[in-house]
């Protein structure tokens, strides 16, 4: 069990990484011989070379995925024994703790605090839940004539791609093999290029508790190679995506251009977090904005980054929330106190600061942070960010920035509340703060969100659904509603003939 003690710095230098892919339950180089810096953003260290899967590896990968889907070494077991193996697989998840949080933290730049904490556990906790619920799921019996019966029953789709990001790497995976794999599917997944090490590391554990060959291969590469191969593979039958909006609309292209597999997108988004002037602990509403909107460096697809205040009160809640930025300065994430690490790479480094100073040029004042700092680490820092005095045009309120930066807009009334919060192409989540339980229920019905939070914010498990509309996709991992994305509806008609 890890402690405060841990010097994360000795355990980072002794680790050693495989960066090849696993397919048919075994390390594989690329069949190009081709491999990638896996580059750390902490401080510029190569951590591994990473397998350059492409065409080749995707085509080995899903033809191993379909001989094990075919021969129902997987989808055949009883239900009772695919729930055993994923139990085992989320022990081996927490057995690996340490390891799988290093690789964490040392890919993505995540504090390893919550690495630990938050992304480890709660990756077990999705496969254990989705195991559990493996022998739970019932079919139908349709309410037809007495001279038929008709069944209504849930098969694997068969072959499932997996297309996850780099900011919650784990995570991401767990919300689509949890389903996939208790479902009985065979599943292909591919990691960012940014963050590959622990999907490598988790297809072993998996493996290791039984989970049969085959089954669960991983192929690291880029997108525009490995990802794109795997999207438009014809004996791909579904793909789980969740990433941009503008690579989710290449989903839909790719599968219109191949054997119109089905795709679930979940994507970006812009959310809203409404204060109104009736809600008396604006404090408790800057704390919860601030530590949700800096947490992972911002790099969250439901991150606040729209905070709407209600002019009455916004200049007590811009102070409170300007006093919150100095609690989250970046830090060594390899340190147990640090709070905020590094962002994921130089290009979204670059691609932070260039909004940071688009806000500027626009108009928008600074009120905290601003800037890049820890340069001489030689990784990717950014301070925590708030702008005020925006304008919901302006473009650090229209596009999803992924990192550590909060636009205020300021609003007169309840109905330009609703109408700036939905005045957005994303629809992912919103948040109401409101001691009135009838403007509570009346914005919250208003807004246009997967998820509306009341008087809270980020507050979550794993039985609700987690998704969005409009352009944050249509995808909705977690809950027993995520079955959908990877079951098949058959109906079994059968005709009862008279005595």
């Amino acid at each position: 069990m890890s402690t405060a003690a841990t010097n994360w710095h000795e355990r980072a230098t002794a680790l050693r990484i495989d960066g090849r892919a696993v397919i048919e339950g075994q390390r594989r180089d690329a069949a190009s011989g081709e491999a990638f810096a896996c580059v750390s953003p902490i401080d510029g260290r190569v951590l591994a070379s990473v397998a350059r899967g492409a065409a080749a590896d995707i085509d080995a990968a899903v033809a191993s995925a379909r001989a094990a889907f075919e021969d129902a070494r997987w989808a055949g077991k009883p239900p009772a024994v695919r729930k055993r193996l994923l139990l085992r697989f989320a022990e081996k998840i927490l057995a690996a703790r340490d390891e799988l949080a290093l690789l964490e933290t040392l890919d993505m730049g995540k504090p390893i605090q919550y690495s630990l904490s938050v992304d480890v556990p709660s990756t077990a906790r999705c496969i254990a839940w989705y195991a559990e619920a493996v022998d739970k799921v019932y079919g139908e019996v349709a309410p037809t004539a007495a001279n038929a019966l008709a069944l209504i029953t849930h098969e694997p789709v068969g072959v499932v791609g997996a297309i996850v990001p780099w900011n919650y790497p784990m995570i991401m995976a767990a919300w689509k093999l949890g389903p996939a794999l208790a479902a009985g599917n065979s599943v292909v997944l591919k990691p960012s290029e940014k963050s590959p090490l622990t999907a490598l590391r988790l297809a072993e554990l998996a493996v290791e508790a039984g989970i049969p060959p085959g089954v669960l291969n991983v192929v690291p590469g880029f997108g525009a190679e490995a990802g794109e191969a795997l999207a438009l593979h014809m004996d791909v039958d579904a793909i789980g995506f969740t990433g941009s909006t503008r690579t989710g609309r290449r989903m839909l292209d790719y599968a219109s251009r191949s054997n119109l597999k089905r795709v679930f997108n979940e994507l970006g988004g812009k959310s809203a977090f409404l204060v109104f002037d009736d809600f008396a602990d604006l404090k408790r509403a800057a704390v919860t904005v601030a530590g949700s909107m800096f947490f992972n460096q911002g790099e969250s697809c439901n991150a606040p980054s729209r905070v709407l205040v209600h002019e009455r009160v916004a200049d007590d809640f811009v102070a409170l929330v300007a006093a919150q930025a100095p609690l989250y300065p970046p830090a060594d994430p390899l340190e147990t106190s640090t709070v905020m690490g590094a962002l994921v790479d130089e290009t979204q480094l670059k691609t932070v600061l260039g909004y940071i100073q688009a806000g500027r040029d626009e108009g928008a004042r600074c009120i905290a942070g601003g800037r890049q700092v820890r340069l001489e680490t030689g990784g990717h820092y950014v301070e925590p960010t708030v702008f005020d005095g925006v304008a919901n045009g302006m473009k650090i309120a229209r596009e999803e920035i992924f990192g550590p930066v909060m636009s205020v807009i300021r609003f007169k009334t309840e109905a330009e509340a609703v109408q700036l919060a939905n005045n957005s192409n994303y629809g992912l989540q919103a948040s109401v703060w409101s001691d009135n339980i009838n403007r509570a229920h009346r914005v919250a019905r208003a807004l246009r969100a997967g998820t509306v939070h009341v008087n809270q914010y980020d507050e979550d498990d794993i039985t609700v659904p987690f998704g969005g509309v409009k352009q944050s996709g249509n995808g909705r991992d977690k809950s027993l509603h995520a079955f959908d994305k990877y079951t098949e509806l058959k109906t079994t008609w059968v005709r009862i003939d008279a005595a």
